[in-house]
């Protein structure tokens, strides 16, 4: 038995791009969510299995696999929920047992990511690498990210990745996330990469926790403007560039209350 096509919605788009990330959004759960999944046509299925006072209760499926939760999809999922008059514009979703507070703010979903934390980062040799960082940290919203600031955009986009020698930097510096970033970006605060080998991806696309980890990261170095909540990152994997935006306020030690999130449109078929 399969159930009803899927929407197909782009998320996190950086502008005038056709980066970012795809999504089906089915409006149910019924029949083999799996083969229906499988069938899609994008990277990302999430299905509505039932809404009610709590929130959106959402199941998330890659082609081969139950991924349990998506910021991505999440957000595929409120956009549509919201276009069709069926949430407000402060709700929560349901994924895999946990629920996750959102919001809409300036006509893109936001979903809490919670408080990071930021310390020093320990001595790492990035030479295998061939990269060159002028500053380091480590920054967690539950999972450790070594955060490493290059000096000019060029020295990010033209990184070639060895997940290998990745590996072991985390391994090196009991880290299993690697965010490289730059203040050089135009029309953004940063521009970013995001590496998780030891996370079971290489690169990811549009990483909601490891941007909410590197909005920690920048304040702490001070580097984000006061008074200005709202922040807008680039993140530059090869082929889908996206954009993402996220809230935050200031504490000692990194930030309190992150959110992120981003736009979503829905193509046409």
């Amino acid at each position: 038995m399969t159930g009803s096509s899927p929407l197909s919605y782009r998320v996190y788009a950086a502008p005038r791009t056709e980066g970012g990330k795809l999504v089906s959004v089915f409006v149910s759960a019924e029949g083999d969510l799996q083969t229906q999944a499988s069938t899609a046509g994008t990277p990302l299925s999430v299905f509505i299995e039932k809404l009610d006072d709590s929130g959106a209760h959402l199941r998330i499926f890659t082609p081969t696999r139950d991924k349990g939760d998506s910021d991505s999809a999440a957000v595929a999922a409120l956009s549509h929920l919201y276009a069709a008059n069926q949430i407000a514009d402060v709700a929560s979703v349901w994924m895999n047992g946990d629920e996750y507070p959102a919001q809409l703010c300036g006509g893109e979903w936001l979903l809490r990511q919670g408080d990071v934390r930021v310390t020093d980062a320990p001595e790492a040799d990035f030479g295998p690498l061939g990269l060159h960082p002028e500053h380091l940290q480590l920054a967690s919203a539950g999972r450790p990210n070594l955060v490493a600031g290059l000096p000019t955009l060029n020295a990010l986009t033209s990184f070639q990745p060895n997940f290998d020698h990745i590996r072991q930097l985390g391994h090196h510096t009991n880290t299993t996330g690697l965010i490289l970033y730059t203040l050089d970006a135009e029309r953004a605060d940063a521009a970013f990469r995001t590496f998780g080998p030891l996370r079971g991806f290489g690169e990811d696309a549009a990483s909601s926790n490891m941007f909410a980890c590197l909005v920690g990261a920048l304040s702490v170095r001070g580097a984000l403007p006061e008074n200005e909540p709202l922040v807008r990152g680039l993140q530059k994997m090869p082929g889908a560039p996206s954009q993402l935006s996220a809230q935050y306020l200031p504490q000692p030690g990194g930030v309190g209350g992150v959110w992120v999130g981003g736009a979503a449109h829905r193509l046409t078929r």
